[in-house]
């Protein structure tokens, strides 16, 4: 078909004719092949020789929420176990602002020099409407994430409690039988519950900032009974005095909390991760008292109680689970919600005809 455009009358203007029977698929596209199905024995095989890419893919696969995925990695996990428990697991917590990425930058990158080898497991809060995560801690970490001897891995924390992912213990064994020897997890903040977190690692560390008024406001004595150390960031330029202050404050503090199970008396060190002042400190402080767990022998103690701590909280989110996602229950559950907003039933009363429903059905 000719264009009008193309008439004599109109000068300097000229399209093109076309192309007929344009052919519905891109000549000069390429075509990815299907990345291969991985084996359980692909993943431990690569995992043990310390290849980062199939580790981070195991972990992937440990999250995934498929029952598909979860069958391989179970047995995944279960063959790395016996190649795991080597590592020194250090938690980290603190309140918003309190620095904690800034600080597990300046203590990695402090780890690496002196040649350990380093996995961060960092927890990025997930939003209650969307349900994303931004992941953006590898992003506050550009030195560290540089370094040869680190593995940065942000995991949303999926609305677990305890501001951990869900699967962080599981991720702490593959790490460890990847050959890292010092784990860090990084928590969301301090909330209602850390004891998640808690229960997951060897030492306990509080991170703390001081110049934002009462330095023990705020922090609850729950989470000051668990902390095996606390760290009080920030001590640089003109908050020297004051952090100093705050690391009398805390000592005395923690000297009214009753003997801990081990017999660790913890303490307070002040330090700065912006100017790297203290962040030796800081690890001698973790090294003194795994030092001190192991050859009392609570450290093995310890780790005894949190793998029968974890047994019993994945029954628990197990039976939650099928509770939710059973096909029987869903329309019960939605009948009996019904008669709870109409009044014809209390809250209490329905939940327990629930459960006792459930129960017949698993009988």
């Amino acid at each position: 078909m000719e264009h009008p455009e193309n008439n004599a009358k109109y000068k300097g203007l000229t399209v093109n004719a076309g192309v007929e029977n344009l052919p519905s698929v891109n000549p000069y596209s390429t075509f990815r092949r299907r990345k291969p199905t991985l084996t359980a024995d692909d993943y431990v095989e690569g995992i043990l020789r310390g290849d980062m890419r199939l580790l981070s893919q195991a972990v992937t696969l440990v999250e995934s929420h498929l029952p598909s995925d979860q069958v391989i990695a179970q047995q995944v996990i279960e063959r790395c176990l016996p190649h795991a428990g080597n590592a020194v697991r250090l938690g980290i917590t603190g309140v918003p602002g309190a620095g904690k990425s800034t600080f597990i930058e300046a203590l990695g990158t402090l780890l690496c020099q002196q040649g350990k080898h380093l996995a961060v497991l960092a927890i990025d809060p997930s939003s209650e409407r969307s349900k994303g995560s931004i992941l953006g801690d590898k992003t506050r970490m550009n030195h560290l994430s540089t370094e040869a001897n680190a593995f940065i891995r942000p995991s949303p924390s999926a609305g677990s409690l305890g501001g951990v992912a869900r699967k962080t213990r599981e991720t702490i064994v593959l790490c460890e039988a990847a050959g890292f020897d010092t784990i860090i997890v990084e928590t969301v903040g301090v909330g209602q519950s850390e004891t998640a977190a808690h229960s997951m690692v060897d030492f306990f560390l509080l991170l703390q900032v001081t110049g934002t008024g009462d330095e023990l406001q705020g922090i609850k004595r729950g989470i000051m009974e668990m902390a095996d150390g606390i760290a009080i960031n920030k001590c640089d330029g003109n908050n020297v005095e004051r952090a100093e202050a705050a690391k009398v404050s805390f000592k005395n503090a923690l000297s009214l909390f009753p003997p801990t199970e081990s017999g660790w008396k913890p303490y307070a060190v002040t330090c700065s991760a912006i100017e790297g002042n203290g962040i030796q400190d800081v690890w001698n402080m973790v090294e003194e008292y795994v030092t001190f767990a192991r050859e009392n022998g609570y450290l093995n103690h310890l780790r005894t109680q949190q793998a029968k701590y974890w047994m019993y909280e994945t029954i628990n989110q197990n039976l939650l689970d099928g509770f939710y996602k059973s096909p029987a229950m869903e329309s019960i559950i939605q009948q009996t919600e019904a008669r709870v907003l109409n009044n014809e039933l209390s809250s209490f009363t329905a939940a327990y005809n629930l459960l006792q429903q459930y129960g017949n059905l698993n009988k």
